[in-house]
This record gives structure tokens, sequence and C-alpha cells, in this order.
């Protein structure tokens, strides 16, 4: 199986691409080196498919397994839902020897995760990722969190896991939207550092749910890499995988949770940093037709029609947490491939981004 291994100092993690492994994903647990009763948190749909599989399997490797609901959506990203689910851990006599299971997407990983680092101040967590922008961005990389109604992932902690099970097989069950909205994050890790895998991804059929194993640890490796080098975004490096985020969140937390999904905001928000990026960064206008056709050939939107104001999208960008004592650090594109933070963009520059995605294409 393709393994992708997070190199960090200390809590080093393997991340395991592999075909069918949920079924197997006790036994990989447990080789991981992994002891102590077993919190499985899901969402209500992913448990309709995959949690009693997960359930048995930890069963059959000898761990006690609690098992523990939250509602689908964004919704449940919140210090409410954290709080019911620390208490419901306690209910079922979790401790601090105990370690939690993140099954489902990226609100399942990022409310999980960050239960895990609070409960009893921290115990240890596992990811198994059941959504494309889970399995190629969210699970890896420690950032857990939940939304307040002022901004996106504003309340959050680093916490690595110390395990990630990727089974592309478990996209089958996917809704199509849902499918295609996570190819947002495959096409801007491409475009960010690895302009030769636009070519894969505009030759893929948006209508086969088959993903070869090693486009998915290829996105990793691109993650694990930015984290090795900046784990908690001091550096700035790290800040590369918000190319099209800044605004994209801003879009998300205005039009209010669950109106868009995450990725189909990340793809308005990168049609604005195209732009910016043809502005100030001198890309060329031919490589923002060729990003901006990529995102159409997987459905994404790249036309903002929701009754939001500029003014609204702006509010929320000012609470931005990438924004650093109000200095607007924005990323940009010199080619595709190569992606830099700059602190050259103006609240003018924002606004028109803003307004230009009202426009069509």
């Amino acid at each position: 199986m393709p393994t992708v291994t997070v190199n960090l100092p200390d809590r080093s993690y393997d991340i395991l691409v592999e075909p069918g492994s949920i079924s197997g994903s006790g036994q990989l647990i447990k080789k991981a080196g992994l002891t102590g009763r077993v919190a499985l948190i899901t969402d209500a749909n992913v448990a309709l498919h995959y949690s009693e599989t997960v359930q048995a399997s930890l069963q059959e490797a000898d761990f006690q397994v609690s098992s523990h609901l939250i509602p689908p959506g964004e919704s449940s990203k919140s210090m409410e839902q954290a709080q019911s689910l620390c208490r419901s851990l306690i209910e079922h006599h979790h401790d601090r020897g105990s370690f939690v299971v993140a099954l489902g997407g990226g609100v399942v990983g990022d409310v999980a995760g960050f239960v895990a680092s609070i409960f009893y101040r921290g115990i240890p967590f596992v990811q198994i990722p059941t959504t494309i922008v889970a399995q190629v961005d969210s699970s890896v990389g420690g950032k857990t969190g939940v939304n307040v109604p002022e901004g996106k992932n504003l309340i959050g902690t680093f916490q690595q896991p110390r395990l990630v099970l990727v089974d592309p097989d478990v996209l089958v069950t996917l809704p199509d939207q849902v499918f295609h909205e996570g190819f947002a994050e495959v096409i801007k890790h491409a475009a960010i550092r690895d302009a030769r895998m636009l070519e894969k991804i505009e030759g893929m059929d948006p209508g086969n749910r088959e993903i070869d194993p090693r486009l998915i640890a290829d996105n990793l490796a691109i993650k694990a890499r930015i984290v090795e080098e900046d784990e908690r975004e001091i550096s700035g490096t790290r800040a590369l995988l918000n190319f099209g985020h800044t605004i994209g969140h801003a879009i998300e937390a205005t039009a209010e949770y669950g109106t868009l999904l995450h990725g189909e905001a990340i793809s308005l928000g990168v049609r604005a940093a195209l732009h910016l990026s043809e502005k100030k960064a001198g890309l060329s206008p031919e490589d923002t037709a060729r990003l901006l056709s990529i995102h159409r050939h997987w459905h994404l939107p790249l036309m903002l029609d929701l009754d939001i104001s500029t003014e609204a999208v702006m509010d929320a960008l000012a609470r931005d947490k990438k924004f650093t004592s109000g200095q607007i650090r924005f990323v940009l594109l010199k080619r595709l491939g190569e992606a830099f933070v700059s602190d050259e963009i103006t609240r003018e520059d924002l606004l028109e981004a803003i307004e230009l995605l009202r426009t069509p294409v």
C-alpha cells in the first residue's frame, strides 16, 4: 500500500492509502501501538455505511469500543457539539488511557480531533477519512477546531493524529456533489506545488469513482512536506495551503454554513485569487484560464450568485485567523505550481476580487 510519513519531532505518523483497508482498520491501529478503550466518532450518514465494519474490526483486534454519533453537516462543528461529545465519552467511562477514532469527512475529523485534544487534556486519535476533502487534505496536519458565528475554525488546536487510514473504496457511496467538491483541494495542491498533476486531473472522468491511490498519496505527500516545514503555520510555508481559502472561507461563513460545500466555496476563492495573481504576481491569463477550466470540468462553481453583500464577506475576512495584526496575508500564484504569500494585497484589491465573482467567467 502507498504510505506517506509525516516526519515531525516526537510525533511522526504514517498515512496508509489502501483500497479495502477500512475492514482491517482494527489490526492496523493495533499495529501502530495504540491501546485502551476506543471512542468511535462518526456522523449519521457515514455510520449507515461504515460504522459497523470499523467497530467490528476494532473489536476483533480486542479493543473495547463505544460509538458516538453527531449530526451530518457543518453545523456540528460547534462548541456545543464538542461539549456534548466530551460528556458522552465520560458517560462511557473513557479516560486518559482511551483514544478516539474519527470516521468521516472533514467535519467529523475536525470536531473529533478537537475533542481528542481537550478530553483529559489530550488523548490520541486516529483519522479514517471518508471524503475526497478529508482523504487528500483535512485528515493530515493536525489542525482541529470548531466554528463560531464570527468565522470558520476560529477555535481549535493543533493535535496531530497517531495514524491516518485512507480507503479509496469508501468514495463510491458519496453523493455526486460531495465527490466533486473534494477536487477543489486536489486542484489546489497541484496549483501550488505540482503543475504536472494538473494533466492527470484534466484527464479524469468526474463520473468515475475509482480513484488511483497514487493520486491520493501524491496529494498527501504535498500536504505532509508542507506541514513538516511549518507545522504550526509560523514561518509562512503552511499558509500556502490556504490558496483560495481566504475569500473562500469568508464566503462560506457569510452564506451560512451548509449553503455551500467547502470545496465549492474554495473554488470561488480560487477564482478570486487567480484574478489577484494576474494583477499582482504576473500570472499569465493562459494559466488562469486552464485552472478555471479544470474547476468547470469537476462541476465546481465559479460565480457567486448568492444574496450576500460584499461588505459582509469583507467583515468575515477581517476576522480570518490568517490575518496577522490586521495585516492581509494572501496566497498568490506566480505560475502554476509556484505559490507565495503576499503582503501587498489591499482592501480595495479584495473588494474588486469579490465583485468579480458576481460576473460570468
